[in-house]
């Protein structure tokens, strides 16, 4: 097993503080049990910090740097396809309109991206999640069918196609995304060789906070072995009613035993660092967050603006994931897990899989001090951690890592996943 060494400490709340936090909002929502209200306000403490991750081998050391001013970062950071979208009213078809507008780009273009290093981290995540409840849903089946909430422009397909699934259901409020994404699988499908397996699809544009999908369906009784909603429920939470018809949607259909997993900004993370901060927004040079004002949080409604360079800017809101979690009891789902990036980077990168995978996506900068090669970014202090860590002795270069300001954006996401109960 290898040796995983930490930068810095994370600088996590106390458990006390987190649990004060918690009673605090659960008492909010037990006065409105399943009608919660959009105006209901409470104020909320961050709950979790990240702080550089180193992970060490024989051959290669790898670090994740982190945010230790405490900034804030929110949306939908994906490698391989920018984010899907949610919405309601006007705000939805402001979202769906972003995202169809968003151009194609190709992987030469991309890789000079400033961001490109953070996408491809990102990227990572989900598909060691998504590879993971594959796996376990392959230990009971073979014939696997997923429904991909939030679909995109297909970002996803390949993992699927690698997941040797027999079924995908794509859904985005995007139409031309769904497009998009249905001429991607054509165009994989043609390339595939002779005799080379390659899953059915079929592609619905529909808004999964407001439309019942089932209905949409080719098969309306169809039932899902993983429902997949990555860096897109956030959109949902403009509404308690939109909130649980997404849960429904991605849910009701689920088979006994089946899961939905996702990736979702960390509210306590926005919250805590929107609190730190002197102004209503806070940020870097890659992303930028900014609330309408501090010190109300309502459950439902409470928007704030997002910037991520060169790939979103478009509004989304908080998801309290203690409210998730009660509200996805009531379609019969359980929690398997909830961690930051961070933490679900520290513990997947100790499977040796997982660490080639890293590797081969390009999801960590090579740093160097002999200044042989270019850095995504020019600010100094970026590689400060990266610099440390060398300094200490820890590491064969070059170092993987992530600059400081792409670790704050990509710092404030979560993964989780829910099990449907028999």
């Amino acid at each position: 097993m290898d040796k995983e060494t930490n930068l810095s400490e994370m600088a996590d709340l106390t458990k006390t503080e987190e649990q004060e936090v918690e009673k605090s909002l659960d008492e909010e929502v037990e006065k409105t049990p399943h009608t919660l209200e959009a105006d209901s306000g409470v104020g909320w403490e961050g709950d979790s910090s990240t702080s550089g991750t180193v992970h060490s081998t024989e051959n290669e050391k790898e670090v994740v740097s982190d945010n230790q001013d405490g900034r804030a970062k929110r949306k939908n950071l994906d490698p391989e396809d920018e984010p899907p979208k949610k919405h309601e009213v006007g705000h939805g078809q402001a979202v769906a309109a972003h995202y169809n507008e968003l151009q194609e780009v190709g992987l030469e273009k991309r890789s000079q991206s400033r961001i490109f290093y953070l996408r491809n981290f990102n990227n990572w995540t989900k598909s060691v999640l998504i590879g993971e409840f594959i796996d376990r849903v392959r230990r009971k089946k073979n014939d696997i069918t997923v429904l991909d909430l939030g679909c995109g422009k297909g970002g996803d397909l390949l993992k699927w196609k690698k997941g040797r699934i027999k079924k995908l259901v794509c859904t985005d409020i995007a139409d031309i995304s769904v497009q998009q994404c249905k001429q991607r699988y054509e165009d994989m499908k043609a390339r595939c060789r002779y005799n080379e397996h390659i899953f059915d699809a079929e592609f619905i544009q529909a808004d999964s906070t407001k439309d019942l999908l089932s209905s949409k369906y080719n098969d309306s009784d169809m039932r899902f072995d993983i429902c997949s909603c990555q860096f897109v429920y956030h959109y949902s939470f403009e509404t308690y009613e939109q909130a649980d018809m997404m849960l429904k949607n991605a849910c009701g259909n689920l088979s006994p035993g089946g899961y939905f997993i996702g990736t979702t900004p960390n509210s306590f993370e926005l919250v805590k660092r929107l609190e730190a901060s002197e102004t209503n927004s806070f940020g870097n040079e890659v992303y930028n967050v900014k609330f309408e004002k501090k010190g109300e949080y309502p459950l439902f409604g409470c928007k704030y603006d997002f910037h991520l360079e060169e790939v979103v800017d478009v509004p989304e809101f908080l998801v309290y994931f203690p409210l998730l979690e009660e509200m996805a009891k009531k379609h019969g789902m359980k929690l398997v897990y909830k961690m930051t990036f961070r933490e679900f980077y520290e513990e997947k990168i100790k499977n040796e899989e997982h660490k080639m995978l890293l590797r081969r996506m390009q999801a960590l900068e090579p740093y160097s001090t002999f200044g042989d090669s270019r850095l995504v970014s020019d600010k100094p202090d970026d590689y400060e951690h990266a610099k440390e860590f060398i300094k200490d002795g820890k590491a064969k270069l070059p170092l993987g890592t992530l600059s400081k300001s792409e670790w704050e954006a990509t710092s404030i996401y979560l993964v989780f996943a829910f099990e449907k109960q028999l």
